[in-house]
């Protein structure tokens, strides 16, 4: 590792009509930041901005220049420091934004400008005083904080380290809590993404039917979860890709299922890869030892199945009846063995009563 400090600035901008200026200032004073060098990093409208600011004893100042004919909405980036800590900022047309504290220590940073940045650095510092609070005691902190700054952006980054990017998220809570924000804030990209989200999500819950699809094999045959070769059996897909490190260690546990359960009728897998690149894709299905079917258009994270079953993060899984109903949702381990040791056992036991 480098030994010089490298502070990558997530940022989100909240572009107001009521500033002409085009022109945003950050001045900052961080102790542990002696000649760093600090890189200004954009997403969304903003993905291929990159700006470099340079650190003279600890302080800084820059002029950002934003055009304002492309900066209209909500940009969302990080404030990462050594590689592993992460600090949100805001910015707005016109501000004069402050900074000013430790750089080991971002959860006591003072930030002036603008009320988003005021308030959720005095978040930041009741939560260092929790020390090692629960995630569920965080997770009530961050709620009350977003209901009661229901119209701050501040409250849409909080929704999203406490609620969204956390394993198995609770959607029925996240879409609680964005019913109670107010104003542009619902108009938000984000907002809008998470809520068309859930409501798909909820059309694809357990109980409802799986959503049609057809998508090219290896071969280029066209596979659908009705194809002969799935038909009346249980149909377990799983939304992988060749760039998802973990996709690679769920499938060590699919060949294990898959050479348990190969010779029997009732029961079959189906991968669907998100890959754009055919290459990897082949490789990594020969890597891997993956000898059940695999399928993938190469549309990525665009892909239209993975959006009628709402795939959010990979991999994902998906337990299918045979009769075309979803039994599970992102099952695994031991979950999924013994939910299918108890599925194809009945189905054995129907099969045995049929041929007396």
């Amino acid at each position: 590792m480098r030994k010089i400090g490298i502070l990558f600035i997530t940022v989100f901008c909240l572009f107001a009509c009521k500033s002409n200026s085009t022109q945003i200032s950050l001045e900052g004073e961080l102790k542990g930041l002696t000649n760093d060098t600090l890189y200004l990093y954009g997403t969304d409208a903003l993905y291929d901005r990159i700006d470099t600011i340079y650190a003279q004893e600890g302080k800084f100042n820059y002029n950002l220049n934003v055009d304002s004919t492309v900066i209209d909405t909500l940009t969302a980036t990080v404030l990462l420091i050594n590689g592993n800590v992460e600090y949100p900022l805001f910015l707005d047309k016109g501000n004069q934004i402050k900074i000013k504290g430790n750089a080991n220590d971002l959860s006591h940073l003072d930030i002036d400008g603008n009320e988003p940045n005021t308030s959720l650095s005095l978040f930041m510092k009741e939560q260092k005083s929790l020390g090692q609070a629960s995630n569920k005691m965080m997770q009530e902190k961050a709620e009350t904080f977003i209901r009661q700054h229901n119209s701050s952006l501040a409250s849409i980054y909080l929704l999203d380290k406490y609620f969204v990017q956390i394993p198995q998220p609770d959607y029925t809570k996240i879409k609680e809590i964005t019913e109670s924000m107010t104003g542009a804030l619902l108009d938000r990209p984000y907002i809008e993404n998470i809520s068309d989200y859930i409501d798909q999500l909820e059309k694809v819950t357990v109980g409802k039917s799986a959503p049609y699809f057809s998508l090219p094999n290896k071969k280029g045959e066209k596979l659908s979860r009705s194809a002969e070769k799935f038909r009346d059996k249980y149909l377990l897909l799983n939304f992988w890709a060749s760039w998802c490190d973990q996709s690679s260690e769920t499938n060590t546990e699919l060949k294990r299922l898959n050479k348990e359960y190969k010779r029997n009728k009732n029961f079959a897998i189906l991968g669907i890869s998100l890959d754009i690149d055919k290459k990897a894709w082949e490789t990594a299905i020969s890597k891997d030892s993956l000898n059940w079917e695999q399928v993938c258009d190469f549309t990525g994270l665009s892909s239209e199945t993975a959006k009628q079953y709402a795939i959010l993060t990979l991999p994902t899984n998906i337990l299918i009846s045979p009769t075309g109903r979803i039994l599970a949702r992102d099952i695994k381990g031991e979950a999924l063995t013994n939910k299918l040791k108890e599925l194809l056992k009945t189905e054995e036991k129907k099969s045995g009563r049929t041929k007396r």
